[in-house]
């Protein structure tokens, strides 16, 4: 008979098929050698004991990861900067806008009062006219 490899892999246990003790919620498990499993169901704090297993790491997979979290954190820095940065164009030009606005209304304001000025005028010399007029003639 072979030798089972002291090689585990980790599951986790669905609760209807747990075991007849409820807090033996993990299940280390053999890789399929020639036929044979093997797998025992132990609680979650055995698997914490440095003294009863210790997890295979992969240094090159660690690196990775803590580069992909690098570039993410990067990403969203870049994200936020860009939508300040367009946060902060919408509101200077609605202020331009705003300034535009307030030209126009400005200019609308303007010409009102000249255009009443002229009609006052109008009306100031229609008065004055027929007074003058016949004295003239």
């Amino acid at each position: 008979m072979a030798a089972i490899p002291n090689v585990w892999h980790l599951r986790r246990v669905a609760e209807a098929q747990q075991s007849a003790f409820p807090s033996e919620t993990s299940v280390p498990h053999s890789p399929d050698v020639n036929g044979a499993k093997d797998f025992f169901y132990v609680c979650p704090g055995h698997m914490k004991d440095r003294g009863f297993a210790t997890p295979i790491v992969d240094e090159a997979e660690v690196v990775a990861k803590r580069r992909k979290e690098e570039m993410e954190q990067e990403i969203q820095k870049v994200k936020f900067e860009y939508e300040e940065k367009i946060k902060n164009k919408k509101a200077k030009d609605k202020g331009s806008k705003d300034a535009k606005k307030d030209e126009k209304h400005d200019k609308k304001e303007k010409a009102k009062r000249e255009e009443e000025e002229q009609q006052a005028e109008k009306e100031k010399d229609d008065r004055v006219r027929p007074v003058a007029g016949p004295a003239q003639l």
